[in-house]
């Protein structure tokens, strides 16, 4: 394990113009598990390796249930990456966290239901912890950096993420409330359980566009009002990501989710699918030796 940083941006709606990266260049990088949403932009930050994808594509032409999130998640451990930062656009369920501002999201409730959800399978079984499914190191970060750039931000929060592509019914909205949570969207799994399988720490910071569809008197969620607010935003989710880069210690120390896959394989190794075991040399290749 490296002890440099390599931090992977996913971006999402929004910032598929990426974060003007020094010396960057743009890298077709092939998966087994499919087409990623695009081509990765390889660069520099405040003297730190970056590798950004944009989640949705070039023109946010992909919805979020056909992400590939497992190509995603490989293209990037196949780059080198040692860290994930997803950067995406969320309503609010949660009166305090107003539109404008920003969510450093530390747990998830996933009400998604036709995505791909593992690399592991039949003939490789797998079953990593995910209790604390976010890098509290990456999280506290990106709170830091955000802070120092004095943008509005909380410090954790509960992800409901749901298949969209519509947004929710208002009946919908209030029991998420009911369940603890605090914000919404429709991307956050199952990147995050994907990163965890492949050993990267992952953390997400979410703007706020919207107060979903829990309040009375409302219209609901309009996408054009998502659109405006996230625009807004845009400039100060670079800034933050900057600033982050800057705030890194020269070297990166190890973390234990780079071993989230030491106990967790389960498939005797006579029994294993050469097949996926081809497929998993970036994801888990330190395990299947």
């Amino acid at each position: 394990m490296t002890d440099k940083w390599h931090i992977g941006v996913i971006g999402g709606s929004g910032l598929a113009a990426g974060l003007a990266l020094g010396d960057a260049q743009v890298i077709e990088v092939a998966s087994p598990f499919g087409p990623p949403s695009a081509a990765v932009t390889i660069g520099t930050l405040a003297g730190v390796r970056f590798t950004f994808l944009p989640r949705h594509g070039e023109g946010h032409a992909i919805p979020p249930s056909s992400v590939n999130y497992r190509a995603n998640i490989d293209v990037l451990k196949r780059c080198g990456v040692t860290d994930v930062i997803a950067l995406s656009a969320i309503g609010s369920l949660n009166s305090a966290m107003v539109p404008g501002s920003f969510v450093a999201v530390d747990q998830f409730i996933d009400r998604t239901t036709a995505r791909e959800g593992s690399f592991f399978g039949p003939g490789l079984v797998a079953h990593v912890s995910l209790a604390d499914p976010v890098c509290p190191r990456l999280r506290h970060g990106l709170v830091a950096a955000a802070l120092a750039e004095e943008a509005p931000v909380h410090d954790g929060g509960c992800y409901v993420v749901i298949d969209g592509p519509q947004f929710s019914t208002r009946a919908e909205s209030r029991l998420y409330q009911t369940w603890g949570g605090d914000v919404i969207g429709m991307t956050g799994m199952p990147e995050a359980r994907l990163a965890r399988e492949a050993e990267l720490p992952y953390a997400m910071l979410g703007m706020v566009t919207d107060f979903d569809s829990w309040r009375a008197g409302d219209s609901g969620v309009e996408a054009s009002n998502v659109l405006e607010v996230m625009h807004r935003n845009v400039a100060v989710a670079r800034r933050v990501i900057g600033r982050l880069a800057a705030s890194l210690p020269a070297t990166r120390s190890p973390s234990p989710i780079d071993a989230a896959l030491s106990h967790a394989i389960m498939t005797a190794p006579a029994a294993r699918d050469a097949v996926l075991v081809a497929k998993l040399q970036a994801v888990a290749g330190r395990m299947l030796k």
